[in-house]
């Protein structure tokens, strides 16, 4: 699980920081991978060999928006639905993750680290 502290300008002006997590599980990289032609990781290979920005840019939403959820209160559950997605999506926080992703290697290279486990399925 990737906490991510992002510092942002809401649409009525105000700087605020947050803490925003992102987490993939073992069974949605499972199933991510078996649902892309030829497998996640030769799409990563392929987008990447030849720098397709639209696929780049589409990956990083995916991945983004894929992974966003927020943590139970007691800590059992990582919940993630289309509601929580969507509100977001409308906030300059995911605008601005989206952008540093979008523009540093390091930075998507970390965050892509972050929120895929450490023991994948074989």
């Amino acid at each position: 699980m990737l906490k991510k502290t992002i510092t942002y300008e809401d649409f009525n002006g105000n700087t605020r920081t947050e803490d925003f997590y992102f987490n993939l599980t073992r069974a949605e990289i499972a199933e991510m991978e078996l649902s892309t032609p030829g497998g996640l990781t030769q799409l990563l290979e392929k987008i990447v060999s030849t720098v397709d920005i639209k696929a780049i840019s589409e990956l990083f939403k995916d991945l983004i928006l894929r992974s966003y959820g927020e943590k139970s209160p007691d800590g059992k559950r990582f919940i993630k639905n289309q509601e929580l997605r969507d509100g977001f999506s409308q906030t300059n926080a995911y605008s601005d993750l989206f952008l540093e992703l979008a523009s540093g290697s390091e930075s998507a290279t970390a965050f892509v680290n972050g929120i895929i486990p450490t023991v994948l399925p074989t």
